[in-house]
């Protein structure tokens, strides 16, 4: 039987061999994703082990669910491939701040249409961000900025991070907030969903002292602060469903309802919910209620749409898209239409 200082060395031992072979492991997918193709022995030359330990290697790797294809031969060599599940990532300082900054641009953009996907990416990558790197990435977070629309709000470039961080921890929060008149309030909410709509991003949540569902725009959040409880979160609605009908039902000066020739799945492409509320007229028919701030550009709005549609109300509406149509039909010649 061994020692117990003999069983102590070798157990040392036995760990710092698990170590250098897994820091091994790292540099060699570091180095496999570097370029399109290595031999064996030019792998082995630059890790300064032998051929036989980077076959080993390359076995290991393959276990861990790395795609890492291989050509016989005495020139062939290893390269990755596509694998069936995602392996970890061998990020050094300034890809992992490029990554950081993409997620948050395209969360921001929509260009990658999932926006809580690259939201989920973004949260996971900065949980494990050396700190040197989240401090770089918090400087070019507080010298960016967006270049707004026409009376737009820019949303803060840590707000929405920040906002899908309390929906993740499903913490209650403190909202400093200014409403739709601009007056600041604060607010108790328990968060739930960050839904973005247009060019715009909505939270989703409980307002606490209303015991109501609500839709908060994030562009609108100045502060949020941890209330130390967690989030209760009691029947919660579809978040998306929930904005939608908040942004269609809000408050317009006029709305007009008309008529389009098509089924309900096809006008809410057309249409979609965020702008209108819809209702089927038999099969082939949808009604739909759209709000604008005046008649003029809700006609300007009906002929974008290319689709002919029948103004059921008002009046107003139907003056102003019959006057936009006559004027572009005077402007291209007038005289008869062609057949």
């Amino acid at each position: 039987m061994p020692r117990p200082g003999r069983l102590r060395s070798w157990s040392c031992g036995k760990l710092q061999g698990v170590i250098s072979t897994s820091v091994r492991l790292l540099r060699l997918a570091a180095l496999l994703s570097a370029r399109p193709s290595w031999t064996c022995a030019e792998l082995a030359e630059r890790m300064e082990v032998t051929d036989r330990t980077v076959r080993r290697d390359i076995a290991r790797l393959r276990e861990l669910g790395y795609g890492v294809e291989s050509d016989p031969g005495p020139w062939g060599g290893y390269r990755l491939s596509v694998g069936t599940r995602v392996p970890p990532l061998v990020l050094d300082d300034e890809e992992s701040l490029a990554v950081a900054v993409g997620l948050r641009e395209a969360a921001l953009s929509g260009v990658l249409g999932s926006d809580q996907a690259a939201l989920s990416a973004l949260l996971k990558l900065r949980q494990v961000l050396p700190p040197r790197i989240a401090d770089r990435l918090g400087e070019m977070d507080a010298a960016f900025v967006h270049t707004p629309r026409s009376q737009e709000r820019q949303i803060a470039p840590g707000m929405l991070l920040e906002l899908a961080t309390v929906c993740r921890r499903g913490e209650r929060v403190r909202l400093s907030y200014r409403d739709r008149r601009d007056r600041g309030t604060v607010r108790d909410v328990d968060p739930y969903r960050l839904v973005r709509a247009g060019r715009r991003w909505y939270l989703v949540g409980q307002d606490v002292a209303r015991g109501e569902w609500r839709t908060f725009r994030a562009d609108r959040v100045e502060q949020v602060r941890s209330t130390g409880h967690a989030a209760k979160l009691v029947d919660p609605p579809d978040p998306v469903l929930l904005v939608s009908r908040g942004i269609a039902g809000g408050a317009y000066p006029i709305y007009a309802t008309v008529r389009l020739p098509l089924p309900q799945d096809q006008a809410l492409r057309l249409v979609p919910a965020t702008v209108g509320t819809h209702a089927p007229d038999g099969p082939d028919a949808t009604v739909v209620e759209i709000g604008g701030p005046d008649p003029d550009r809700l006609a300007a709005y009906l002929l974008s749409l290319g689709t002919s549609l029948q103004v059921l109300t008002p009046r107003a509406v139907r003056v102003a898209l019959l006057r936009r149509m006559r004027e572009l039909f005077e402007v291209n010649g007038g005289g008869q239409l062609p057949s």
